[in-house]
């Protein structure tokens, strides 16, 4: 559940992002998983709805862990977008807190891996999962020491 003044809008990240509709300082938490009103579905109850309803459920939900169900958010929470350079939101399957102040305006914006590390491969862009990340990560920063190995041969 957002704790705080939000709205969405069209963003500069991809489609309708969440904008902070307040100054919100560094530290304050945002938004709260509360099992009363954001809902959690098993994979069973999801492969029962309708082809169109599991597309757009799959969009917006994220996994849970530790509850080993997948939550649809029932506020606009459900479209904070994907910003894994610089996200100004830390993010956890319970809860996001600002890593520094946000101005009115301004979009919020968290690392989707850093609380559901399946996200990009039930949506079908692999290349943003986590694993896929830190692979192409060491693959760039060991890629000169292979090079030089090979041409030193």
């Amino acid at each position: 559940m957002l704790l705080v003044k939000t709205q969405i809008a069209s963003s500069k990240v991809h489609g309708i992002g969440l904008f902070a509709d307040q100054f919100i300082p560094k530290g304050t938490v945002t938004w709260q998983y509360h099992p009363d009103f954001d809902s959690a579905y098993s994979e069973t109850d999801i492969l029962r709805m309708p082809a169109p309803a599991r597309e757009i459920f799959w969009k917006y939900a994220y996994y849970d862990k530790e509850l080993g169900l997948y939550v649809l958010c029932s506020d606009d929470q459900r479209f904070i977008n994907h910003e894994p350079d610089f996200p100004n939101i830390i993010s956890t399957p319970r809860q996001d807190v600002t890593a520094r102040d946000i101005l009115p305006g301004e979009e919020l914006l968290c690392d989707y891996n850093c609380y559901d590390d399946t996200y990009f491969m039930r949506v079908g862009m692999p290349h943003l999962s986590k694993t896929t990340l830190v692979f192409n990560q060491v693959m760039q920063q060991t890629a000169p020491i292979f090079q030089e190995s090979h041409i030193s041969a």
